[in-house]
């Protein structure tokens, strides 16, 4: 039976890794061997990131609540447990939109909110 050199399927699968390693620096885009190490690795780091930007929107949402709120004289904490009382649900992610860029209306939440703890 003849050799199969599969030269290719090597080909190609090779192509494809330096395809994802465009726009590396150095050798990590030229040399196969450090390519598809650093494909793996940003892979990773890809499928990290992907879950850690929600936990990293949400802590910015709070925090610009928490700096609307202090400017209207409650903290974060009784804010959100205000609206709570209340029976006003606005996710954080509306909240912060509120905060910046209808300051008014957030005066008005954060007012209720403070009635519905006393």
């Amino acid at each position: 039976m003849p050799r199969v050199k599969g030269g290719t399927v090597t080909r190609a699968r090779r192509k494809r890794v330096l395809k994802l390693a465009k726009g590396y620096y150095g050798s990590k885009r030229t040399l196969f061997k450090t390519a598809k190490q650093q494909v793996m690795k940003s892979g990773q780091y890809a499928y990290r990131d992907r879950r850690q930007k929600k936990r990293d929107f949400r802590k910015l949402w709070i925090t610009r609540i928490n700096a609307a709120a202090r400017i209207h004289d409650i903290s974060y904490s009784k804010l959100m447990h205000g609206l709570k009382v209340a029976g006003i649900e606005v996710n954080r992610k509306m909240l912060s939109d509120l905060a910046i860029n209808d300051e008014k209306a957030f005066g008005q939440l954060a007012e209720k909110a403070k009635s519905a703890i006393k």
